[in-house]
């Protein structure tokens, strides 16, 4: 478990309950050197004047903001001492919602928060009461210099406060073209049915323990095959599949038949419905006539 961030509380109305702030967020991450491929030696960067291409050591640097074309406001750590929040190391809670009124991309880090000195009896029931209620708290957080939105809400026996991002942070989506509903894009209630059923059908329990970092595994392998002296051919570029009219009852009703066969099965068939060419139904009809004519010269 990493080091608390702060020792602090949560705080709404008259309630205070004493907490302590962890980060939850590892970052698993490969790291790598940036090298001269001529001798593989480091590479290094260096600040120079722009105009007039002079090396300018770290210490004569200062932070400008441009408030137009070529004209800047330049700030100071007093600037910036003077812009920052005041360490509350407090939880303050603002309201409470419903889970559901608060979209998932609005998530940004998630903390940790555990019961401090004589907090665990108001932990536990305010937590409980998040569960049985089904909100979460909308909160003011200061972690280390930044003031957050956050959320509050229960994992199981666990408080977590997730920073939020502000509506500003995120694009607006009412440019982008998408239907407005089913019947703007001519969906059938047979359709609708058995893409339920399908969801219904491949309901599982989420078991995070499952999933992991594939890439970074091969990536890490493929270090390991290449520094033996094993290069590693590259992978051939798929092609995108044309754009093309879907008869989707057709493919919903084929994967709903491939899931009562086994998943194996369903993922070794073709997604696509298959049509007889010509070509098929003549080859069909003359072995036809061939084993008609075999059972006359039989007879």
């Amino acid at each position: 478990m990493p080091r608390e961030l702060w020792k602090g509380a949560i705080q709404f109305g008259l309630v205070h309950i004493p907490v302590s702030l962890f980060p939850a967020e590892q970052r698993d991450e490969l790291s790598f050197a940036m090298l001269d491929r001529r001798d593989l030696q480091p590479v290094g960067y260096k600040r120079y004047n722009k105009g007039t291409g002079d090396e300018v050591p770290y210490e004569r640097i200062v932070k400008g903001y441009e408030i137009e074309e070529g004209r800047y406001v330049t700030l100071e750590k007093e600037d910036f001492a003077r812009a920052n929040v005041e360490a509350t190391q407090s939880v303050d809670i603002l309201g409470f919602i419903e889970r559901e009124q608060l979209p998932a991309f609005f998530f940004e880090s998630p903390y940790y928060l555990a019961p401090g000195k004589h907090g665990e009896k108001g932990y536990a029931l305010l937590r409980e009461t998040l569960v049985r209620t089904g909100r979460v708290g909308i909160a003011n957080v200061v972690i280390r210099t930044r003031a957050h939105l956050a959320a509050l809400y229960p994992v199981e026996n666990l408080l977590v406060l997730n920073t939020l991002r502000y509506a500003t942070e995120l694009r607006d989506p009412s440019e982008l073209a998408v239907p407005a509903d089913l019947k703007a894009v001519k969906v059938t209630p047979r359709e609708l049915e058995m893409a339920e059923r399908l969801v219904a059908d491949m309901e599982m329990a989420w078991d995070p323990a499952r999933y992991h970092d594939t890439y970074r595994d091969d990536l890490l392998k493929m270090i390991e095959e290449k520094a033996a002296g094993h290069v590693r051919a590259a992978p051939k570029a798929k092609r995108p599949r044309e754009a093309e009219v879907i008869d989707f009852a057709a493919l919903l009703e084929k994967s709903l038949g491939g899931r009562r066969k086994g998943p194996q099965a369903a993922n070794d068939d073709d997604h696509r419905p298959r049509r007889k060419t010509s070509a098929t139904r003549a080859r069909r009809k003359t072995a036809s006539q061939s084993r008609a004519a075999s059972h006359r010269r039989a007879a």
